[in-house]
């Protein structure tokens, strides 16, 4: 099969779980207003489950334009926190503001994978994990978002599970795999069925 595989991402963290699954890939970064569609669908009051799904695709549609035969894949995640979506913070203050919001309380993360080819979708899904964040004191999590900013200010949440912020957490419930925003099972899965990779 000479189908390539795209992945329509700068994630570091994406472009790893799929060089340890053994995936052969490259990479592609789409060049979208992800500001400007998240605000159009803010404003038409989207559920955030089809916000990361849009996001995706638009990724997705934007790359395969450019690469007739290839398998591309888009990827977004976005978090709900009581109905309301939050963003990777701008500052550190922010980053502070959004945990002490959410400790002691509920938040879902929505990973959206979606892949395109020829110009037109083939596959999508929208993985889901619910976490509790525990009640950390003010000062561990000041002292979180100092030694951690420079990695945290790329995540939705202000948060890196695979990294420190696994101390923030009392339940999670979903994939690990959509936590770091990818939800790798349904995709080997696919990928396995269309015989691009071996199973």
């Amino acid at each position: 099969m000479n189908t390539h595989i795209i992945l329509a991402s700068r994630s570091e963290i994406r472009a790893q779980l799929l060089r340890q699954a053994g995936v052969d890939f490259r990479v592609e970064v789409a060049r979208v207003d992800e500001d400007a569609i998240k605000a159009a669908l803010l404003a038409e009051q989207a559920a955030p489950r089809d916000i990361a799904d849009t996001l995706a695709e638009a990724k997705a549609r934007k790359v395969s334009g450019k690469c007739p035969g290839d398998m591309v894949l888009g990827c977004d995640q976005v978090l709900d926190f009581e109905g309301r979506l939050l963003s990777k913070p701008e500052t550190a203050d922010d980053a502070l503001k959004q945990l002490r919001a959410m400790r002691g309380k509920r938040h879902m993360l929505l990973s959206a994978a979606v892949i395109y080819k020829d110009g037109e979708p083939l596959w999508r899904h929208v993985g889901q994990v619910r976490l509790v964040m525990r009640q950390a004191s003010d000062v561990y999590l000041e002292g979180y978002v100092d030694r951690n900013w420079d990695s945290i200010r790329h995540a939705v949440g202000a948060y890196k599970l695979e990294e420190e912020g696994v101390r923030l957490f009392t339940t999670i419930d979903g994939s690990y795999f959509n936590v770091l925003g990818l939800p790798m099972l349904e995709l080997m899965n696919y990928l396995g069925l269309q015989g691009i990779i071996e199973q």
